[in-house]
């Protein structure tokens, strides 16, 4: 899909309230297994913003139910999708008014009426804005969102779509003493984030790159290599991540990125900016080894791992809020979106400055 008049003119992102270091989580529940920490500690993460339960009898945070965190999922949801929308349009110079599309994309809870609906309603929004939303695709979902987002600013250019997407990552967890709830839980972090686009129907001066062209790919040899699915043992849903997730992913992302080059000229090597994912260490080394990337290339994305852990579907936003503050897009450089999830999935976007 080619999208040659579509702008994006403001991002902004929002985080739960309350912050945890790897250690403050371990320490908070107790944990002393040395395999558990050293996942925990050894996963190139500093810091994630949660919403831990409050502690229960025993001083350790109290298992939540089903419900309870369903309930989590909504309030937090529509608090931190507020926000980030707000930073998006403050950054474009646009108001409420303004929007006239939404699509929410959240993985980690299940809501009938969803949130794009429930955040029209906290934002009084007017009630004939366009709405959509993309539930359960995973990690991925922001980029496959993006292209009906985009695809709807070109049917109505100069109104602003939205997309957003709202993960509550600790509202999709579980508690045991596994290593396959281990990883899950020291990787994910809560997060919103908001991207806005307009299509203008006379080309004007850029506020932000332009959307040129999508590309995906399903690898379906993988499928059940990330899930989120029931947990009978638990009464709640669980998320499972295969260790072999990060090669399949490193393995195919050449050819993704080949696809998406295809007939505009370009090779790798006139890609000026990639905004990855950050899906974990080990997912972000073996993509930077398979594309020939350094170090800086990633640099974003391995910072957000960092500071706000995998923040799932928005994951790419925060980083690709990081690139825009920095300032160093000049007009003509090129870049690449890409993300990756259950399916295995690998979406990416060509996008010009």
């Amino acid at each position: 899909m080619v999208t040659n008049t579509v702008q994006v003119v403001g991002v902004g992102t929002a985080n739960q309230p309350t912050s945890y270091s790897q250690t403050d989580v371990l320490d908070r529940y107790g944990i002393t297994d040395g395999r558990i920490r050293g996942v925990f500690l050894n996963g190139g993460i500093e810091r994630r913003s949660l919403h831990l339960p409050a502690d229960g009898v025993d001083g350790r945070p109290q298992t939540e139910t089903q419900a309870e965190l369903l309930a989590k999922h909504r309030s937090d949801g529509v608090a931190m999708g507020v926000e980030a929308l707000g930073r998006a349009l403050e950054r474009a110079g646009a108001g409420l008014d303004d929007v006239r599309y939404l699509c929410c994309v959240s993985s980690s809870g299940w809501l009938t009426p969803g949130l794009s609906a429930l955040i029209c309603r906290e934002l009084d929004l007017a009630w004939d804005v366009g709405r959509l939303d993309v539930v359960g695709m995973g990690c991925n979902a922001g980029l496959n969102a993006l292209s009906a987002v985009t695809g709807r600013a070109v049917q109505r250019p100069g109104e602003i779509a939205i997309l957003l997407c709202v993960e509550v990552c600790s509202a999709a967890y579980v508690f045991d003493s596994t290593i396959r709830s281990a990883v899950v839980n020291s990787l994910f972090g809560d997060g919103a984030a908001a991207l806005a686009v307009v299509a203008d129907a006379e080309p004007g001066p850029q506020a932000g790159p332009r959307v040129l062209k999508y590309s995906s790919c399903l690898i379906p040899d993988s499928l059940a290599a990330m899930r989120y699915d029931w947990d009978s043992d638990h009464g709640k849903f669980s998320f499972f991540l295969d260790p072999q997730v990060p090669y399949v992913v490193g393995a195919h992302a050449g050819q993704v990125v080949d696809r998406l080059l295809a007939d505009t000229g370009l090779d790798r090597r006139d890609i000026d900016h990639w905004v990855v994912h950050s899906g974990g260490k080990k997912v972000i080394d073996s993509v930077k080894i398979n594309l020939g990337l350094t170090t800086h290339d990633l640099r974003h994305t391995s910072g957000v791992l960092r500071d706000h852990g995998n923040l799932s579907s928005g994951s790419f936003l925060f980083s690709f809020e990081r690139l825009l503050d920095e300032a160093v897009a000049r007009p003509g450089d090129h870049g690449v979106l890409m993300t990756m999830g259950p399916g295995s999935t690998i979406e990416s976007a060509l996008i010009r400055w």
